[in-house]
Parts: structure tokens; C-alpha cells; sequence
């Protein structure tokens, strides 16, 4: 859990984390795969996030943990001119080419959410879509992305809420492959009271909004198909054995078929998530 917060009365806890181990290995899994099919699942997320960030035709904006650039491309088409960045070679480069494809002129590069290399105060919008909740360090990513906003600038991120189906999946994955006990959970920052801690001293305004993702397929089996290709599913299929990996998808399908809103055989499931738009204090 977060450190303290007087709205919720929880007591600070003091978080150890192998930082060096963690990056090394996000950077290795997250280029692992083919991110594309779980991109378009997120991309209306980034294309709401974007139209509540008011991002327009002049801005500098800054996509972070920008995966294969869904904000960013959603930025460019607004007619702002965009840097995108991530802490995975693999995705950077995923990034840039999906880019030049749909012929936008975006600026990749890799760099780490809890150290921008960016001066001060250089962006008129920083955004994250369910990539900056991923950081080890959630205090020092948070001062990263208004470091290097403009002073009245806009902050945006999206997270998972702890109860969204994305969020019970990631839960089912832990159980099989475990992160360091200390690593703070990514669903913390779905959480209104967590991300108003976190930014506290850093937004003059904060505003939250609860939305959903709503994902259809033709049954639970192909929903999950969908996601087989990303990055931490490959690297779980990599390193647990046949038979652990056999019970993780079983386990992951009978929480899919749980979450199921559809009564004909086919899929349908909304994951809610916790829409954050900041502005920098002048």
C-alpha cells in the first residue's frame, strides 16, 4: 500500500526494491512479443486521454512508458508536436516504426519514467497511458512527469482500478510469476486517494474521472488469445514450466468466463480504469 495519506489514515510503509533487477527485467520482457493487439485494446483510453488533456496544434508533448505510442500518435493527429519515450529498446522500436507507417513525425527515444532526459519545464502536456504506473518508484516517477511539464502544464495518466478485470489479471499472473515482494502494485495508482498523495505539492488541480474499456470477442478463449503475444505472457510461457503454465491460463479463463457480461456464448467485459488530469502548479 501507498504511504500515508489523511483521507485514508494508512501508516507510511517503507518500500525495498532491487530498482536495477526490476528495470533490467521490464526492459527484456517488454520487448518480448507483439504488442499490437493489446495496443488497440488500450488506444481509446489514450484517445480520451488526450481530448481531456485539451492537446492541440502547437504543444510539445511527451508520451512516457509510451509502449507502441498510442497517446503519441493521438497527440500528432491533434497537430502537437510529439517525443515519445519508453524503457524498453524493443518498444521504442515498435514505436517508431508504427509511426513512420501512419506518417507521423514522432521523436523516440529510450528513457526511464523516474529520470526524464529532459530539461525542466519543456512540455505543454506529459502523459502516460498504462505505462508510468508500471515505475518502481511511483514518488519519483510523479516528479519526473511534472519536472518536466510547463509551469500550468498538464499532467495525464491512466491506471487500472484494483478491481477491474485487468487488474485481476495481473493478479492471476503474480501467483505464477511473483514480483519482488516490496514492488508496489501498478493498481495503487487506480486509486484516487494514492495519486492525490502522490502528487501532492507538485498540482495545483487535479481531476479524476472513472472510465472502462469495454472488450468484446467471439468467447472468453479468444479474448485471452488476443494478449497471448505481449511481452509478460510471452516471458511467463518462457519460464514456467508446461504444466504451471497450463494452470495459469486455466485460472485466467475462468476468471475471464467469471467477468463475462455476455449471455451468447461470445465475450464481453468492461475494465475499469482511473482517468488522471493534473495541472503543474505556476
Amino acid at each position: 500500500m501507498p504511504g500515508a495519506n489523511s483521507c485514508t489514515g494508512r501508516q507510511p510503509i517503507l518500500r525495498v526494491v532491487d530498482v536495477d533487477q526490476v528495470k533490467g527485467r521490464m526492459r527484456a520482457v517488454w520487448g518480448l512479443g507483439d504488442y499490437s493487439q493489446v495496443a488497440s485494446m488500450l488506444e481509446p483510453a489514450a484517445d480520451a486521454l488526450c481530448e481531456a488533456c485539451a492537446v492541440s496544434a502547437g504543444q510539445e508533448v511527451l508520451d512516457v512508458a509510451a509502449g507502441s505510442g498510442n497517446f503519441a500518435l493521438a497527440a500528432a493527429r491533434e497537430g502537437a508536436a510529439v517525443v515519445a519515450s519508453d524503457l524498453s529498446p524493443g518498444m521504442v522500436e515498435l514505436g517508431r516504426s508504427r509511426s513512420q507507417a501512419e506518417g507521423y513525425e514522432i521523436e523516440w527515444l529510450e528513457a526511464d519514467a523516474e529520470q526524464l532526459p529532459f530539461e525542466d519545464g519543456r512540455f505543454d502536456c506529459v502523459a502516460s497511458v498504462f505505462g508510468a504506473m508500471l515505475a518502481p518508484r511511483p514518488q519519483r516517477a510523479a516528479g519526473e512527469l511534472f519536472r518536466v511539464a510547463r509551469a500550468n502544464g498538464t499532467v495525464g495518466m491512466t491506471a487500472w482500478t484494483p478491481a477491474s478485470f485487468a487488474s485481476e489479471l495481473f493478479s492471476v499472473t503474480r501467483r505464477y510469476v511473483p514480483a519482488p515482494a516490496d514492488l508496489p502494485l501498478s493498481q495503487e495508482w487506480g486509486e484516487e486517494a494514492t495519486v492525490r498523495e502522490r502528487f501532492d505539492g507538485l498540482a495545483a488541480s487535479i481531476e479524476f474521472r472513472r472510465m472502462s474499456l469495454p472488450w468484446a470477442a467471439g468467447s472468453p478463449e479468444e479474448l485471452l488469445r488476443r494478449m497471448d503475444d505481449a511481452g509478460p505472457q510471452v516471458a511467463a510461457r518462457e519460464n514456467l514450466s508446461p504444466e504451471q503454465y497450463e494452470r495459469l491460463r486455466t485460472e485466467a479463463l475462468e476468471l475471464t468466463e467469471r467477468r463475462n457480461a455476455a449471455d451468447d456464448g461470445s465475450m464481453r467485459v468492461e475494465s475499469e480504469y482511473l482517468q488522471t488530469v493534473a495541472r503543474k502548479r505556476g
